[in-house]
């Protein structure tokens, strides 16, 4: 159920990357592919969902998400959904279910493909609900990683920051 055809997967990341169309715009080509799916496919819902997400009409992106994540997505699609909706629900104010979500989702994707992403968003959830150490200790630790020097110093000054004596 969570297979599309790569003609399919195309035309989506093309309406996507049209730097002619705004936001908005992308709604309705995003729902007309959509369609070809069906309205319950987990795809189309998260598709839908993101483009509303993007338009800034997150009140209607919500439901689609959690319709797509209750469908059932592959891997690397679920991660993204809770990310997004993760994302939209911390715009909305909903800041402890934000957190929720992004904490399971930062735990489960460590060391995968999507850990990075994960922890960016943990981080801003964190900053919003007022743990700016902890969300600054996320976001280090996902930096450390990356850096050509310093890897081990900024893993380590990450880790102090929630826990300065090394309990």
């Amino acid at each position: 159920m969570t297979d599309v055809s790569d003609d399919w997967q195309r035309r989506v990341d093309a309406v996507w990357q049209d730097g002619g169309l705004d936001d908005d715009a992308r709604v309705d080509p995003i729902d007309e592919l959509a369609g070809e799916l069906g309205r319950e496919h987990p795809i189309a819902l998260f598709e839908c969902a993101g483009a509303r997400d993007s338009a800034g009409r997150e009140l209607e992106a919500e439901p689609l998400y959690r319709a797509a994540l209750e469908a059932g997505l592959d891997p690397v699609r679920r991660t993204r959904a809770v990310i997004q909706l993760a994302s939209t629900i911390r715009n909305l104010g909903k800041i402890d279910e934000a957190l929720d979500l992004l904490g399971d989702e930062y735990v489960a994707t460590r060391g995968g493909e999507m850990a990075d992403e994960a922890a960016a968003f943990y981080a801003l959830a964190l900053a919003s609900s007022g743990d700016a150490m902890r969300a600054a200790s996320i976001a280090l630790g996902a930096l450390a990683p990356h850096l050509t020097r310093y890897t081990r110093s900024v893993t380590g000054y990450a880790a102090e920051l929630v826990n300065p004596r090394g309990e």
